[in-house]
């Protein structure tokens, strides 16, 4: 009798230990910590608009980067849609700061995260000045032929300084980009991916022999705008979180 009494009583406090934990989860998806805000981080994007971004050389315009559930997402190309497609950027620049997001792509998807770009009429695309954070997922034939370009990599230079793998395809990944004085990390799911120091002559060097050479404002800055690249197959964002240093 003892038994069948607290057996609901204890299945409905699990039921509602459960539904809270997934709310408490939902809300802190885009959202600040009381110690995050205390230590000076702010939000990129705030799960419900797109405010603090416009595309590149284009401005504030209707365009295929979208916010649905949450999440800040480049739609597949389509042109029926009648939007422009294009990298998203910060309206606001930034130079020493420790960024923090989460990504996931479609199938063998190919996109990036670029930093200090340089926004001018003269200068085409924003991977033409900003360095570029990888993401792929690992179906693209990239991941195969060019470990330079994997996930996490400082695209087109370097393999992965510590191997870090990705997640399952349709889950979030984890991404961190540090940079101070010129000298930038990437983090792939809280793994040292890359490290360079865009200061050096040995980065000039780098560049001046790599297909980047072509564009003259290519890697020299260290300070501009972040961008996210468009992805025509589809990529999404959330939980963009920045610190200024």
């Amino acid at each position: 009798m003892l038994k069948s009494f607290y057996t609901p009583i204890f299945s409905l406090f699990i039921g509602m230990t459960l539904l809270c934990s997934c709310a408490e989860k939902a809300i802190t998806e885009n959202a600040l910590s009381e110690s995050e805000q205390k230590d000076g981080w702010t939000l990129l994007f705030d799960g419900k608009t797109s405010d603090e971004w416009h595309l590149y050389n284009r401005g504030k315009v209707p365009s295929a980067w979208v916010v649905r559930n949450g999440e800040l997402q480049c739609l597949p190309a389509d042109s029926s849609l009648g939007v422009e497609h294009g990298d998203l950027v910060s309206n606001k620049e930034y130079e020493n700061y420790d960024l923090k997001f989460e990504w996931k792509i479609s199938e063998a998807g190919n996109s990036g995260v670029f930093i200090n770009v340089v926004e001018r009429e003269d200068i085409p695309k924003a991977w033409a000045s900003g360095p570029e954070y990888q993401l792929l997922e690992d179906t693209n034939p990239e991941f195969l032929t060019n470990p330079e370009k994997r996930a996490g990599c400082l695209y087109g230079f370097y393999p992965q300084k510590n191997e870090a793998k990705t997640k399952p395809q349709g889950e979030w990944n984890q991404a961190r980009i540090k940079q101070e004085n010129g000298k930038i990390e990437f983090y792939l799911n809280d793994i040292l991916t890359a490290e360079e120091d865009l200061n050096t002559e040995a980065w000039g060097e780098l560049v001046a022999n790599s297909g980047f050479k072509v564009y003259p404002e290519y890697g020299k800055a260290t300070k501009g705008r972040i961008g996210l690249q468009d992805w025509s197959k589809g990529v999404s964002f959330r939980n963009i979180k920045i610190k200024e240093l």
